[in-house]
């Protein structure tokens, strides 16, 4: 971080975290009266994407899911921020694990190898990464895209560490995991599957009634290293309060066909998008790139 970044801002964003939830949530729709309804921050974007997504549903409930995902949108900015002052026990009543994805964690860490953990833009993914930090004695590396702005990187990075994550940048992961797995450790690998890749690496896929690319990353990991993939669904329980369930995709990734492994991992993220439709990050531009014409 910079020199100002650290002397003024950092501080400054601390003490606002010190606010208690029903403060910062009160901030939170003030900045949804801006940012909907007086600005309209990338409203044409959202409106778009759910037209698309959902043409079968009727301009009054689209509204109401538009509406509804500024608001998340805004929650997500303060629960972020309050990951400057919150302790671990505090986030441990606001984000958990069900019943079955410990079970299924545990299966994979009783085991000496990692796991695969894919994972969307859905409810506070930031949050996701923690939440295995304090439930898991296990080293979790979090394969991210690095921000533009070092000083958000180096500050998004240092709030999203509890003392048992590895930051990796994506163009880095594999010669990472290489040196990684001989020392046998177990742990998790989390990547968030559902950004737009570039259009050379894409895998495509009908996605929420679109063509859509995918990074085929996930699954060329899992193959590489034979490691088991697990998909994360993060739903939202209540304000501020989330649940961490766990799917299998495979535990057998070398037998799966080509493409299987992202072909399943997209059906149960669609499938939670369905769900909670809200919750996903519809402010995106996903559907910048169009599927090649094969010649």
């Amino acid at each position: 971080m910079s020199f100002f970044f650290k002397i003024f801002i950092y501080p400054f964003l601390f003490l606002l975290s010190l606010a208690p939830f029903w403060i910062l949530n009160g901030l939170s729709r003030f900045l949804y009266v801006i940012a909907y309804q007086l600005i309209g921050y990338r409203k044409s974007v959202v409106r778009s994407n759910l037209e698309k997504s959902f043409p079968e549903k009727s301009v009054a409930e689209r509204t109401k899911i538009e509406k509804e995902f500024y608001k998340h949108f805004c929650d997500l900015i303060f629960e972020n921020l309050k990951l400057f002052s919150i302790t671990n026990q505090q986030f441990k009543k606001y984000c958990y694990f069900t019943p079955q994805a410990i079970d299924l964690f545990n299966r994979f860490h009783q085991q000496p190898t990692n796991a695969i953990l894919a994972l969307g833009h859905n409810g506070n993914w930031e949050w996701s990464l923690i939440a295995h930090q304090l439930n898991y004695q296990h080293k979790i590396i979090g394969i991210y895209h690095p921000l533009s702005s070092k000083n958000m990187d180096a500050l998004i990075s240092k709030l999203r560490d509890r003392g048992l994550v590895e930051l990796v940048a994506m163009q880095n992961a594999f010669r990472f995991l290489i040196g990684y797995q001989p020392k046998n450790k177990p742990g998790s690998i989390g990547l968030i599957a559902d950004q737009t890749p570039p259009k050379e690496s894409s895998f495509w896929l009908d996605f929420l009634n679109q063509d859509t690319p995918f990074f085929g990353g996930p699954e060329k990991i899992a193959k590489k290293f034979n490691l088991p993939v697990l998909f994360i669904a993060m739903r939202k329980v209540k304000r501020n309060t989330y649940e961490l369930d766990a799917e299998l995709i495979t535990d057998q990734p070398a037998n799966e066909p080509a493409g299987e492994i992202t072909i399943r991992y997209v059906k149960y993220l669609e499938a939670l998008i369905r769900e909670q439709p809200e919750y996903w990050l519809w402010s995106h531009r996903r559907w910048k790139h169009k599927r090649p014409i094969e010649n």
